[in-house]
């Protein structure tokens, strides 16, 4: 008996165990801290204003009569598109005129039965299109192969930037071109019609 009551003497001279209500006391408190801690610093871009333009109260509207701060461009803005950084030595040629001349080759031909004698500068040239990036071109030559249609990429440098074009023929008539433009276009590819200086 005498054991017993030593371990319960033992047991009841340790510390008293701390109340519920002072931990959550002391866990508000610290939580505030902490929130108080987070909004003070730059911790919380969310919740602070944004640091944007701001009203200027001393602004007053401009007057009728006063000249205005920037003046208006008396040039329109130039458009570069993609016929502009062709060279000077070819021309575009319009798919009206390229119908023309070959309903009049088809003409010619019916006319004589031999056929009509082309020249050797007559070059047409059918530009798939122009790109920046080889290899961009490069994809684009191989999906013409896969449809069958024989195309080069010819690197040109244009006011120091280098533009890798994709092009097909040369073909000695429009007839020929007009086909194989119509047949790009069921394929997908808006082609541009060329026909080089010293051609007809």
């Amino acid at each position: 008996m005498a054991s017993r009551s030593r371990k319960q003497a033992t047991r009841g001279g340790s510390r008293p165990a701390v109340p519920a209500w002072i931990w959550l006391g002391v866990g508000v408190v610290l939580g505030l801290v902490v929130a108080m801690l987070f909004l003070g610093s730059d911790w919380a871009p969310m919740l602070r204003k944004k640091a944007g333009p701001q009203p200027n109260p001393e602004a007053v509207a401009p007057r009728e009569t006063d000249p205005p701060l920037v003046e208006a461009r008396d040039k329109p803005r130039k458009n570069y598109d993609f016929y502009s950084v062709l060279p000077e030595m070819e021309v575009v040629i319009p798919d009206a005129e390229i119908s023309a001349k070959a309903r009049a080759e088809a003409a010619q031909k019916a006319a004589s039965s031999p056929t009509p004698p082309v020249s050797a500068s007559a070059r047409y040239l059918l530009q798939a299109g122009s790109y920046p990036s080889a290899k961009a071109a490069d994809e684009v030559k191989a999906k013409l192969a896969i449809l069958g249609f024989v195309a080069q990429v010819q690197p040109v440098t244009i006011n120091g930037k280098t533009w890798n074009r994709v092009r097909l023929g040369p073909y000695a008539s429009a007839s020929e071109l007009e086909t194989t433009k119509a047949a790009l276009a069921d394929n997908g590819f808006n082609a541009i019609a060329l026909k080089e200086e010293g051609g007809n």
